[in-house]
């Protein structure tokens, strides 16, 4: 079964002035979302969901990797990175996590940035022009705090009860005035091993 998609959309956001403070570098966050018919729609309660996971998530990864590539100009000029799903308001949350908490999905962008961190993530369940929002965060170091970002947009006739929209997030660059520091530093104030952060 393939993924039977509806529409896409590729939504681009440019920050000049931040603060009142021109940018020393315009932050750039792109997104790219799929709307999709939701593949166990209609059909009750699925207990294996592998086979559609199969089937459609890698497809949606090369496609969404695609797209924000073709907008950034490269894998190497994405910074920070993410991944959202909202299921409609028939399916499970279950659904929209499946199709972008799996290797078959994710691998397609690591790999074509050059990603080192895990995928920043969300899965909702919502109504048409539910509010998509995709974290971010560096891909290559997850206590770089300049780079925690959200992006925020909604599609006006999706996701359709029946439909999950699937999307991948980036940024090309970091919040422009950064000067809340990084992890690291917190740990060294408060006496913890940057290796063990958690101090267990």
């Amino acid at each position: 079964m393939a993924a039977s998609i509806r529409k896409t959309l590729l939504h681009v956001e440019t920050t000049l002035i931040e603060g009142g403070k021109a940018a020393p570098q315009p932050l750039v966050m792109i997104a790219a979302a799929a709307v999709l018919k939701n593949p166990w729609a209609g059909r009750g309660f699925v207990e294996d969901l592998r086979p559609e996971i199969s089937e459609v998530a890698p497809e949606l990864g090369a496609l969404l990797t695609g797209m924000i590539l073709e907008r950034a100009g490269s894998g190497e000029a994405v910074e920070g990175y993410g991944k959202s799903a909202v299921v409609g308001t028939d399916g499970e949350v279950e659904h929209a996590s499946a199709l972008i908490h799996t290797l078959r999905f994710g691998n397609h962008y690591r790999h074509a940035v050059g990603a080192k961190s895990y995928l920043a993530f969300c899965n909702t369940r919502g109504p048409a022009n539910a509010p998509i929002m995709i974290p971010l965060m560096d891909k290559n170091d997850g206590g770089r705090r300049s780079h925690y970002l959200t992006i925020q947009m909604a599609i006006p006739d999706a996701p359709a009860a029946d439909e999950i929209v699937v999307a991948l997030g980036a940024s090309i660059g970091g919040r422009p005035h950064h000067r809340i520091g990084d992890r690291y530093q917190d740990l060294q104030e408060l006496g913890h091993d940057a290796e063990n952060p958690a101090a267990v």
